[in-house]
């Protein structure tokens, strides 16, 4: 019976936190629809939640949502891999190579300090206002933090762990899969993490830009319209895709880190064994 009592609390408890994080949204949700009720604000300038989400259910209805919905994705997607694909690239080869870190870092960090989205006039005549422009300009952001975060992973793994693996003449192969790579992971997943939320950003100036479709070319285009009720569910998409991408960015660093938890476990273990 105590056991049964024990699993039930422990259900409610891993329910209660999965659920936490949720709290404060729907407590705002809830005080924007009561505040829209009660008239307390202007309806033309803040339609209610149920209002919005009426209008993106009719525009799902209509096809128009989804189809946008995919295309900002396809972006963003696209950015993500070509310029966190690139930025992990320069970052390892600058990591490991004394000689390609004096020949690209300091060129890469002079760029890196230049805003990104500075070179859309840039852009905009080199590549045009086609898909090109766009994912480029998303590639751009998501190009440096990926740099920085693998990079710093890299030269940042213990030297005496490199040491005792080059004692052990572990191959380069062998060094870099089993001691500098899972010694930099934490790091480089971090580097996502914020890369996914650098994509998001990019992607509502790039579709803002001359576009004529995309969940950004939606806001543009009800905005001439004076359409609040599609702007603010443009603005929650952003939001939903946004958390739907660090849920995402989290769920890798449990599964590729989950090595920590058991070094952890076994820390926590031998402490214990030792105090007894």
């Amino acid at each position: 019976m105590e056991n049964i009592e024990t699993a039930k609390h422990y259900q409610f408890s891993i329910k209660f936190k999965n659920s936490l994080p949720w709290l404060i949204p729907v407590f705002l949700i809830l005080i924007w629809q009561v505040a829209c009720n009660a008239s307390w604000v202007n309806e033309t300038l803040l339609p209610s939640p149920i209002d919005v989400v009426t209008n993106g259910v009719k525009l799902f209805k209509k096809g128009e949502l989804q189809e946008n919905m995919s295309i900002s994705l396809y972006r963003a997607t696209a950015g993500l891999l070509i310029g966190g694909g690139l930025g992990f690239i320069l970052g390892f080869i600058n990591g490991v190579s004394h000689t390609a870190r004096l020949l690209f870092d300091s060129t890469i960090q002079m760029l890196r300090n230049i805003p990104h989205l500075a070179l859309i006039p840039l852009i905009i005549l080199w590549l045009g206002i086609g898909e090109s422009a766009k994912i480029s300009l998303v590639a751009l952001g998501c190009l440096f933090p990926m740099y920085i975060n693998t990079y710093h992973g890299i030269t940042s793994v213990d030297p005496k762990l490199i040491e005792m693996g080059k004692s052990y003449e572990l191959s380069k192969k062998d060094l870099f899969t089993k001691i500098i790579f899972p010694g930099a992971l934490p790091t480089i997943l971090m580097g996502l993490r914020y890369a996914l939320g650098v994509m998001w950003t990019s992607l509502i100036v790039a579709e803002t830009i001359s576009a004529s479709s995309g969940i950004g070319y939606m806001s543009t285009n009800a905005e001439q319209f004076l359409d609040m009720k599609t702007i603010i569910l443009c603005i929650l998409i952003y939001a939903l895709l946004g958390k739907l991408s660090d849920f995402i960015a989290k769920n890798f660093e449990d599964i590729f880190l989950n090595w920590r938890v058991i070094e952890r476990g076994q820390s926590n273990d031998s402490k214990a064994s030792g105090n007894n």
